[in-house]
């Protein structure tokens, strides 16, 4: 028991977040491990054998679309977030040059067809972070 927890009124809930992730080399050679823990997540949540097929490929080419401008000896990192009806998945990596990947190109339509929901980020020291959301049964739409 922590103090916040001791502190909480008897009958109270802990919202627990149902997130794993993944830190690795920001080099092609390891997007085999990100490929099988999103087949492995999705699975726990009931995708259909389609929905995860599209989700292995989607974190690739996410990944793919990151790895182009990842500053060399950097890590990759993936956050996979479990809810009932979705997976939310967040890849990021720290980039050359902070740019976004653009949303006008024929995979970024690819990527949006296959997770559902897309959208990408920059933060702090030019780390660009694309995140992917599918929803179980969505078909490929948002």
């Amino acid at each position: 028991m922590t103090e916040e927890t001791a502190a909480m009124p008897a009958g109270t809930k802990l919202s627990v977040r149902d997130v794993v992730t993944v830190k690795l080399p920001a080099a092609g050679a390891y997007l085999s491990v990100l490929r099988t823990a999103t087949a492995g997540l999705a699975a726990r949540l009931d995708f259909t054998l389609d929905e995860i097929e599209d989700l292995r490929i989607a974190v690739d080419e996410a990944c793919a679309m990151l790895l182009a401008q990842a500053v060399p000896g950097t890590d990759l990192t993936c956050e996979f977030e479990l809810t009932g009806e979705a997976m939310r998945i967040s890849v990021s990596v720290l980039t050359v040059d902070g740019t976004v990947p653009s949303r006008d190109t024929f995979a970024w339509t690819v990527l949006s067809s296959l997770a559902g929901e897309v959208d990408s980020q920059v933060g702090a020291d030019d780390r660009v972070t694309v995140t992917l959301q599918k929803r179980r049964g969505a078909a490929g739409a948002p």
